[in-house]
């Protein structure tokens, strides 16, 4: 069976390139600045505007749309797209970096993160399979790894615990994933791509051992880089863009 999603590179200047991205719900034209709606809608603009303005994919959070208004509301309300009304594709971040910025109000372990809402207080848990649930309830067209995201000017240690943390937790996302996607119980039954995320800080040694251990874990239909812009000098976050 063809994938839906597709990846076509059209133009090249030395390093960099454009593209066309295809997905179920269309084509995003590479490079591209996907507009945040956070909470499912982009503060001030509709739909209409967005495509106005030339968008043609929106991000989401998976952590802010978990406190509210849930994403199971949202999945026995159709899914993102007909929550947000909006036809184009859509990408979750798994909340991996909301969590980070909860600095003294969470808890990281092996097993996941705990954590305290923001909203009201409640103890909530996230983990890699968890997570999953969460994106594919939501039905965004590309979701997110759960990853554990550090400071941008983290140290060695630090930086390598979570990047190795983001490997581990990314076969676990792997597996709860195929699994949910050959579920056909769940309703809606979008189909999704997972994408990993590059992590190691501002060490070059971290981000090639994560860019190559994710490399080879998996055909994967793209990648995400992580960790970038939490705290790191503009130098150090272009370096390692193009370490990775």
């Amino acid at each position: 069976m063809t994938s839906p999603f597709q990846f076509q590179t059209t133009h090249t200047d030395g390093h960099a390139r454009a593209g066309v991205f295809t997905t179920p719900h269309g084509k995003v034209a590479t490079p591209q600045f996907m507009p945040v709606g956070t909470l499912a809608s982009v503060k001030a603009l509709d739909p209409e505007d967005l495509t106005r303005l030339g968008a043609t994919m929106i991000l989401a959070n998976a952590y802010h749309l978990r406190l509210r208004p849930g994403d199971e509301m949202i999945r026995t309300m159709g899914g993102l797209h007909r929550f947000m009304q909006w036809d184009g594709p859509i990408l979750t971040d798994s909340g991996g970096f909301q969590v980070f910025s909860l600095e003294g109000l969470r808890t990281i372990a092996e097993e996941g993160v705990a954590f305290r809402s923001h909203l009201d207080g409640s103890l909530q848990q996230f983990t890699p399979e968890s997570v999953m649930q969460i994106e594919r309830n939501l039905g965004a067209d590309v979701i997110m790894q759960f990853d554990h995201v550090v400071p941008g000017q983290s140290p060695h240690e630090l930086a390598k615990v979570a990047m190795e943390r983001s490997v581990r937790w990314l076969e676990r996302c792997r597996v709860a994933f195929e699994r949910l996607q050959a579920d056909d119980t769940l309703a809606p039954t979008p189909v999704q791509a997972l994408f990993p995320i590059v992590q190691g800080g501002i060490h070059v040694d971290l981000r090639r051992d994560s860019a190559r251990s994710i490399m080879n874990s998996g055909d994967w239909v793209g990648y995400g880089v992580g960790g970038l812009s939490v705290g790191e000098a503009k130098p150090d976050m272009y370096a390692m863009l193009d370490v990775v």
